[in-house]
């Protein structure tokens, strides 16, 4: 790596750490009530608690917890379907654009109601400003809202005892809405702003360019299908154009909690890589301390809510080491860029402060380090933001954040899914440490018993069955085969990150695989909702259990889970587990991709 690349990875892990903790214990406060937000707004709150019929100090046991969460999100899927299907006749439509088709309608749904942010379409020329704004901006709130409200519930587990609830769910969703996430996206926005992504309702404007763009346009008969010649080839016909149309609509409104609430729908096809969301280095920084800063500022949440602030911190500090290799591996593995090239001759210098390396796929004014630290942090966290191309990295250079997604995405990850997923890999690492020394595990002042255990292993092993399944179909079946662009190892690859990014609810792509299809479409919304739900109510269930048993006073042969002998246990455990899960599928894409490009057969 160079000497610019250690810069940038240092500064923004610095920044990174700087703000999590403040965050932390302002959330902290938020959920109980106790913050000067809570007594500014508690007369709204308590409004809005009164004509919904609910009552705020009624708490809920896990079964009514998950019931509800799994309810109001199914209706948050069916509301978000509705929009797609009548976007043609609702207002806010300056480009009258038509109604999305019922299977990428179903798919979209699923994937921004799970905190997936798929997207098959392309956003400027699919989805209205209306659907944009009050489907998919509002499922951005409400699905971050739901995966904090699942780690808040587990912690209480862990900081109550013989307690039979957990908290209600719609005092959870209310204040982490309206007090964190919303006060947040709203400054973010306006950073944003600052830096050129654009917020109006305008119509597309169509714009003089400097230069005339020369292309072949396709002939098309009266029905709209295209004019072949006598050896059955398209006949097109050249045209000239010196002008261009420029997508508009209210981008730095949904770019702000696209990014803080790790969904990473884009509002255009181009994501986070288009200058519209994403302009300037400094945009692009902005954008990627977004994507961590609710996870990091959680792990202090969780040392201040159960008295320990050392748990909090070692839980970070395995995040932000595992980050970190990551991000080194990637970076490096860009810059040394693509042997044959090398081997041809080809210099593949970008300038004297890019000496070398792949610069394929990525924009110019971002370069390899950036786009190399933007691919590992959204890939580390649930969050399908790309600033670049990961079908267009070196092999090695994508396995890694393909790998970072089949981990769980618990290195940070999602807000909330990520600290809940590293707390599910906290427990099953106890359990492996009781077996050695032949003690009954005990984590955070809580025995980890049989059912905990049953439940930890319904949490890990749930999405890499989703991805392997889905992935051995879609490259058996006709249809899962016809979308793959490229053939071989590098369409395996393609196929295995689809399923992995679904099943994990990421969203990244690979690029290259044409999912916009019925097959693809359905068998993807399937992997995304029980991706994410198979793996909350588990999870709920564990914070049920924990929160009725009674709180064990540590001992001479307790585990201490606060030093840095549980820190490599904790990245032990983790990169084990995906490891033996994952290296064969890997083995088939990616690593033999790589040796086929250093010439081994």
């Amino acid at each position: 790596m160079t000497t610019n690349a250690w810069l940038q990875l240092g500064a923004y892990l610095l920044v990174l750490l700087a703000l999590a903790k403040p965050l932390g214990a302002y959330m902290a406060a938020v959920i109980g009530g106790e913050s000067r937000v809570n007594r500014w707004f508690g007369g709204f709150e308590r409004g809005l608690y009164r004509a919904c019929g609910i009552d705020p100090t009624q708490e809920m046991n896990w079964r009514v917890y998950a019931l509800a969460l799994i309810g109001f999100n199914a209706l948050g899927a069916l509301a978000v379907y509705a929009l797609q299907r009548w976007q043609g006749w609702l207002p806010l439509n300056p480009q009258h654009l038509g109604s999305v088709s019922p299977d990428s309608s179903f798919n979209t749904a699923v994937s921004f109601v799970t905190n997936t942010n798929w997207q098959g379409y392309g956003g400027e020329t699919t989805m209205s400003y209306l659907t944009q704004m009050l489907g998919l901006a509002v499922q951005n709130f409400l699905s971050a809202a739901t995966g904090i409200a699942v780690v808040i519930a587990l912690i209480r587990g862990f900081a109550r005892h013989t307690a039979q609830t957990i908290g209600n769910f719609w005092v959870d969703l209310t204040r982490i809405t309206a007090y964190i996430l919303l006060p947040l996206s709203i400054v973010l926005a306006v950073l944003l702003m600052s830096q050129g992504v654009i917020q109006n309702f305008d119509r597309y404007q169509t714009v003089s360019t400097l230069q005339a763009t020369h292309y072949d346009q396709p002939k098309l008969d009266s029905a709209g299908h295209p004019v072949l010649d006598a050896a059955g080839e398209p006949v097109s016909t050249p045209v000239v154009t010196g002008t261009q149309l420029l997508p508009m609509g209210p981008v730095a409104s949904q770019e702000a909690i696209k990014m803080l609430g790790t969904n990473g729908g884009g509002f255009f096809n181009a994501n986070s890589a288009h200058p519209y969301e994403n302009p300037t280095p400094l945009s692009n920084f902005l954008e990627m301390l977004a994507i961590f800063l609710i996870p990091a500022g959680l792990c202090h949440t969780l040392g201040r809510m159960i008295g320990d602030r050392r748990q909090g911190l070692a839980i970070l500090a395995a995040m932000t080491i595992a980050f970190a290799g990551a991000a080194c591996l990637t970076i490096s593995a860009e810059q040394a860029g693509n042997p044959l090239l090398s081997a041809a001759g080809a210099d593949q210098s970008v300038s004297a402060l890019q000496p070398g390396g792949n610069m394929e796929g990525k924009e110019a004014r971002f370069g390899i380090v950036d786009t190399g630290i933007f691919a590992t942090v959204t890939t580390a966290a649930s969050c399908g933001a790309v600033n670049g191309m990961h079908d267009s990295f070196t092999p090695l250079g994508g396995m890694v954040p393909l790998l970072l997604i089949q981990l769980g995405e618990v290195i940070f990850g999602g807000v909330g899914s990520g600290l809940y997923g590293m707390l599910v890999f906290a427990m099953l690492a106890v359990f492996v440490a009781g077996l050695m020394i032949g003690r009954t595990p005990e984590y955070l002042g809580k025995k980890i018993e049989s059912f905990e255990m049953k439940m930890v292993s319904v949490a890990v092993l749930m999405t890499p069955l989703l991805v392997l399944l889905g992935t051995s179909l879609a490259v058996l079946a006709g249809a899962g085969k016809a979308g793959v662009a490229n053939p071989g190892t590098h369409g395996f690859s393609e196929i295995l990150y689809a399923f992995s990014s679904a099943a994990n609810n990421n969203g990244s792509a690979f690029a290259g695989l044409s999912a916009n299809t019925p097959f693809y479409d359905v068998t993807l919304a399937v992997a995304m909702w029980f991706g994410r739900m198979w793996v909350i109510v588990p999870v709920l269930a564990m914070a049920g259990a924990l929160a009725r048993k009674k709180r064990i006073a540590p001992t001479g042969g307790t585990l201490p889970t606060h030093g840095p002998l549980f820190v490599v246990l904790l990245l032990g455990t983790l990169l084990l587990v995906g490891a033996l899960t994952y290296v064969p599928a890997l083995a088939l894409g990616p690593i033999a991709e790589h040796l086929q490009m250093l010439g081994v057969h």
